[in-house]
This record gives structure tokens, sequence and C-alpha cells, in this order.
């Protein structure tokens, strides 16, 4: 199998989720040219990556429909042998229709599965099984039933770059996230940074957007010993940062799986989600914390919602902070 294109036009943890795909591939058919399609910004996750030929991107953006359609024609220029579609949309089902691959692989949810060569099931039985295995089942006729990590490769550069930051015991947080009912409170956040004492270096994580976030909840817990560095680092300066903290406090949400993916010591807190989804944390030493009360009401969905559907949002409100300080 010479060329082979994964799809994976997500949020930046589905992004993280597909890297399974990459190492398996490249076990198993080591001379491939490996080029992966993923929305425009998420690119840098894969840069100096050492399993990929390409890293292509679609601009989803002012044109989105004119550049898919320039997308469609490149991709078919390039004749694949393997094009495997982990998404369940409309727009990627059509690429994959289109790309001119030999062999063509999606979830039957896909609604142009129908005339993929080959739709695998996309089951989500709650506890089952974990996305990344669902994702890896794409290939497995291929490749067989064998478990690969998620897995980024921070650079020589990267790991220098955050160095300065590494000259004492230190921990993360990443405290916001794209959506309301996943995000722990601030005031807990507050919280939280008040009762650890000042014991460590504390680093706050995230996008430019999340810089002012991090910011208030740094000032009003007037911990000393805070940097914040949202939107001040690369992803992957972030998953080197990440790598060697003795503790790095997350979201159900991008920064999760950024840490699962250089398996750095995580503390995951599920609010209105819960891990039977199957997006839960991958690293070795990875504890998951939640609500410890009984909440008809949750989980209130798959993703997380922009507001608490009952006003009260007790799923996060209730996790309490002795529980983030538990392995720390």
């Amino acid at each position: 199998m010479d060329k082979i294109l994964i799809i994976q036009t997500a949020s930046i943890g589905d992004v993280i989720l597909a890297t399974p795909l990459i190492e398996a591939l490249r076990q198993n058919y080591p001379g491939s040219k490996i080029d992966i399609l993923v929305k425009k910004g998420n690119e840098p996750l894969f840069r100096g990556h050492p399993h990929l030929r390409n890293v292509i991107t679609w601009n989803k953006g002012s044109g989105k429909y004119v550049h898919l359609l320039n997308l469609i024609f490149s991709i078919r220029r390039e004749k694949y042998d393997l094009v495997v579609n982990l998404q369940r949309f409309f727009a990627t089902g059509l690429i994959t229709v289109f790309s001119g691959g030999r062999t063509t692989i999606g979830f039957d949810k896909n609604p142009l599965s129908k005339y993929f060569d080959r739709k695998i099931e996309h089951a989500m039985r709650l506890g089952k099984r974990h996305e990344i295995e669902r994702n890896l089942s794409l290939i497995e006729p291929l490749v067989g039933p064998a478990y690969f990590p998620v897995k980024l490769y921070p650079s020589k550069e990267d790991y220098e770059r955050v160095k300065k930051f590494k000259n004492e015991p230190y921990i993360t947080i990443s405290p916001a996230s794209l959506w309301f009912t996943k995000q722990y409170p601030k005031d807990k956040w507050v919280e939280f940074l008040t009762s650890l004492g000042e014991k460590y270096k504390v680093y706050a994580l995230g996008s430019g957007k999340d810089a002012a976030l991090c910011d208030e909840i740094i000032k009003a817990a007037d911990y000393k010993r805070s940097e914040n560095l949202a939107g001040k680092l690369s992803l992957l300066e972030s998953a080197a940062l990440m790598k060697d903290a003795r503790r790095n406090l997350v979201n159900d949400s991008a920064p999760m799986h950024l840490a699962s993916s250089v398996n750095a010591r995580t503390t995951a807190i599920f609010c209105s989600t819960v891990t039977d989804f199957g997006f839960g944390p991958l690293s070795d030493d990875s504890i998951v914390v939640e609500s410890a009360k009984r909440l008809a009401c949750r989980p209130c969905g798959i993703h997380g919602l922009k507001e608490c559907p009952k006003k009260h949002f007790d799923c996060a409100r209730t996790i309490q902070v002795s529980q983030l300080l538990a392995k720390i």
C-alpha cells in the first residue's frame, strides 16, 4: 500500500484521538506515505511528525465550500490506495466518495457510507469502548485487533522552549472549555489554588481566548507562584510542558487529550459528561474526578452544552476541591 489518507476535520481532541491510526498504519505498512486531512488551525499538532508525509488542511472559514471543492480535486490527483474517514458528517463523506481512493473506509453513521467500500459500525455503547478503539476498528481488517496509544511528537525545540519553566516542581491547570457544562466553575478553580497553599509553581494553559479566564482565576486566588501561559505556547509546547508536571488538571476537553498524547499525569474533571461515552483520559497515571451526588440529569448529552438545562449545574458545583487535591 503506497499512499494512505486519514480524514479527521473535527476539533483538536478528536484529531488527537485519531493518532493511533497513524501509529498502527506506520507499523503495518512501514513503506507507505501517510497523509492526514484536518481543519485549518489544527495542523500545528503534527509539526515535524515522523510518520506523516503531508498534513492537508481544509479551511472551514470564508469560502468553505469553494475550499471543499478544490480540496476534493487535490485529493483525487493523489490517487490514494486507502482513504480512512473517521467522521460521521456529510462533507467528509463527500470527500471520501469522490477521493478516487482505491479503498475507502468509514463509519456506518456517515450519511454517504453506503458508497464506501467498507463501512464499520460506530457503536456508542456506554462503558464498552474508548473512542480510540472505535477508530481503530476501521482498520482492524488491515492491521488486526491491536491497541495503539494516542501519541504526538513535540520536537527537541519544543522541549527546549519550555525548559525554563521546569526549574521547580510544578502543576498545570487548563480551566477553560468550549462548552459551559464541561467547564469546572471559575470560583472552584480559585478555591483550588487557595487550598494548594503555594506548594507548587502553577502554570495556566489554554488558547489566547482562555487567557482572560486564567488571569481572573490567578488574580482572585492571589496565588503568587503562578504564571498565565494561555496563548503563549503552541499546542506541542504545551504538551512538552505537561509531560513533566507533577499533575495536569484538566476538564473533559482538548487539554485532557493533549496530556494523554505524551502520557502525562492527569486529573480529569468530568462535569456534565461521563467517561462511559469513551472519551476519558488515557495516560498511565490518570484519575477522573466527578460529582459523588447522584443526578438523574447527568449526563445531559454526549457533548457539552452552553448552559445547564436545569439551571443548578450541580454536576460541577458538587465536585469538591478536596477531590482535585487528592493526588497532588
